[in-house]
């Protein structure tokens, strides 16, 4: 029971110690001035679409589990996909970190074992960066399209044609598993045989094997992901309408495509990147600096709120 306690106490506070030292650097004050310029009914119809899009994250994540494990309940999911999120967003890295805990509740929670709870996690990951991907794409042509970078005898920058290739990835991957081909398992023979690649292999055999086996969930899989990536742009979409923000619909993809992609750098939250995306991709269509930047304070704010619960709900899985 101490023991059980002593690691209550060390999780919690290792949560708590991440979410003050983001409330810290965050700029609260102006993230209030910025929302009190919204209406309620505004606020609401934000916080609406923002649940739908975790719905649709955990729905993607819940299709996957249970082909196999129809025991594991939706609302579990939910809340873990959350804390995923948390995790994430406070920690370095291009907003990924978290999955070992989703991993870790299917473990605790329903007895998954720890290669079938990764195989899942690698089907999750692999359809979220295909919806990205297609995301990317459309982005990158809405980029040229509203005149943000010029283009250059109708070729890509340098910059984003490595994030097409980047992204390119997992598709071409869940294509080579649906093939029966395994990426993953004939890199690691470059290396020496242990535990871990062992694991590894294991995993990405089993996401193979739902490739093959479950085409239809995989496509609706795939579809409630890239139904959640829309929602995405739809929030930003209001949220520069409700600012009374004029922009076309390429400028809008474009102007979200930036901030997204701002969130690939490696800071905690996309910290200061994200700033710079709003003030360099808006102002390229004649918005201030100072509204550029209250588009950023309601992210900051939803990002807050959304990964602060995250944390907290992070500690319940022990």
């Amino acid at each position: 029971m101490k023991k059980n306690k002593l690691r209550a106490f060390f999780i919690y506070g290792l949560l708590g110690a991440l979410l003050f030292f983001a409330l810290r650097n965050a700029p609260l004050g102006d993230i209030w001035l910025t929302l009190k310029k919204l209406t309620a009914g505004q606020i609401f119809v934000l916080a609406l679409i923002n649940a739908l899009i975790y719905v649709l994250i955990a729905l993607r994540w819940w299709l996957i589990v249970r082909v196999e494990y129809l025991s594991v309940l939706y609302l579990p999911l939910l809340t873990t996909r959350i804390s995923v999120f948390g995790l994430s967003y406070f920690t370095l890295g291009p907003q990924v970190g978290g999955e070992p805990l989703q991993v870790l509740s299917l473990k605790r929670q329903y007895g998954v074992s720890y290669t079938h709870a990764t195989a899942t996690v690698i089907m999750d990951k692999l359809l979220e960066f295909l919806a990205n991907f297609f995301m990317l794409i459309f982005g990158a042509a809405a980029i040229f399209e509203a005149g943000i970078l010029p283009p250059r005898q109708n070729s890509l920058p340098v910059g984003i044609a490595a994030l097409l290739v980047l992204f390119i990835l997992p598709p071409v991957h869940i294509f080579l598993l649906a093939r029966g081909v395994h990426p993953l398992t004939e890199f690691l023979k470059f290396f020496p045989r242990n535990s871990l690649t062992r694991f590894i292999r294991a995993a990405e055999w089993m996401a193979g094997k739902f490739c093959r086996n479950h085409l239809s969930t995989l496509l609706l899989a795939a579809l409630v992901s890239l139904l959640a990536a829309l929602g995405m742009v739809f929030e930003f979409f209001l949220i520069t309408k409700f600012l009374g923000i004029p922009l076309t619909f390429w400028q809008s993809v474009a102007a979200w495509t930036a901030s997204w992609l701002a969130f690939l750098i490696p800071l905690p939250g996309g910290l200061g990147a994200l700033e710079a995306s709003q003030v360099f991709a808006l102002g390229a269509f004649g918005v201030s600096s100072a509204t550029a930047i209250s588009v950023t304070l309601i992210i900051r704010a939803r990002d807050l709120l959304i990964g602060g619960l995250g944390l907290i709900l992070a500690g319940r899985i022990k």
